[in-house]
């Protein structure tokens, strides 16, 4: 009889233990449509883009952050979205190594054989927690500026000096950067105050810092998402209903100083063979409002 009763009461506390929390919010906090024809309309958006500036032929995107972000990802992820195929525009190396060694303008081709779009999109080397290796901040600065020609190769021990055959001694608008975005991974955004990821932090900080001194627009791109949640692996509609992609964000916010409504959490092609139409309209969303805030920049110094 003690048994039996034993395991009864066993059982009972095991029915009391309180239920983990829901991962999830009843609703997205954030609304998103995730309808096929918002896709097709953000994709005509794009193709149609009137710069609000007549010295600007292309509105010029430069994306940084830490090795291993998803920089290079990101671009091949928007280049196979308008090429309707994948696309390996920008080589794309191992997580813990740079494998972007020269500064790299990618233009966005609108299909095979198509017209290119009114956008470019700058690559750089990752950044490092120590000075020893990846991206100088002196070249992220001058990238801001738009002193760095194309086929540049970072040092990370020695940055490009005016005189070298790689300095533009005199950019024009529209070789100057019209939106920083800065790329940080869901999966190691926690990591944040471990001593090694602060460093990263704070160049990410100081580049930010510069941008608001040039009045460039800048956008965090919270790559990653599938990792850094299961729910949202499940299903990418989850995005925003669950609730650490919240609490990751609002990390991105306290730490950079970025507001909330400049957070895109994205997930870039990186396993997939074939496209699939809810990664496709995250990362049109992000490139969208991407665009506009570099359409106003470059609007706001028409003379």
């Amino acid at each position: 009889m003690g048994k039996v009763m034993g395991g009864s009461s066993s059982r009972e506390r095991q029915e009391e233990r309180p239920r983990p929390p829901d991962p999830l919010f009843l609703e997205p906090w954030r609304p998103f449509n995730f309808e096929t024809e918002r896709k097709v309309s953000m994709m005509k958006l794009v193709r149609n883009l009137k710069i609000s500036n007549p010295e600007v032929k292309h509105l010029r995107i430069l994306v940084h952050g830490p090795v291993g972000a998803g920089k290079s990802s990101f671009i091949n992820s928007i280049d196979s979205i308008f090429q309707d195929r994948m696309a390996q525009g920008a080589l794309v190396g191992h997580a813990d190594i740079s494998f972007t060694k020269m500064f790299k303008s990618h233009k966005i081709r609108d299909g095979r054989a198509g017209r290119i779009l009114p956008l470019v999109i700058s690559d750089i080397m990752g950044l490092e927690n120590t000075d020893a290796a990846g991206a100088h901040i002196d070249d992220l600065k001058m990238a801001l500026e738009g002193r760095l020609k194309d086929g540049y190769t970072f040092n990370p021990l020695s940055p490009l000096k005016e005189g070298d055959a790689n300095y533009n001694h005199c950019p024009t608008l529209d070789d100057k950067v019209h939106c920083l975005v800065s790329v940080l991974p869901a999966d190691k955004i926690t990591l944040m105050n471990d001593r090694n990821v602060h460093d990263v932090i704070t160049k990410l900080r100081n580049i930010r810092e510069k941008a608001s001194q040039l009045g460039i627009p800048q956008v965090v791109l919270m790559t990653k998402v599938d990792d850094a949640c299961p729910e949202v692996r499940k299903d990418l509609k989850m995005i925003y209903r669950d609730k650490k992609i919240k609490e990751k964000m609002q990390q991105c916010s306290n730490k950079l100083g970025v507001p909330m409504n400049c957070i895109f959490p994205v997930k870039n092609y990186h396993e997939e063979i074939d496209l699939n139409d809810d990664v496709d309209m995250l990362l049109l969303s992000a490139l969208t409002n991407i665009l506009n805030f570099a359409d106003d920049h470059v609007a706001d110094q028409v003379i």
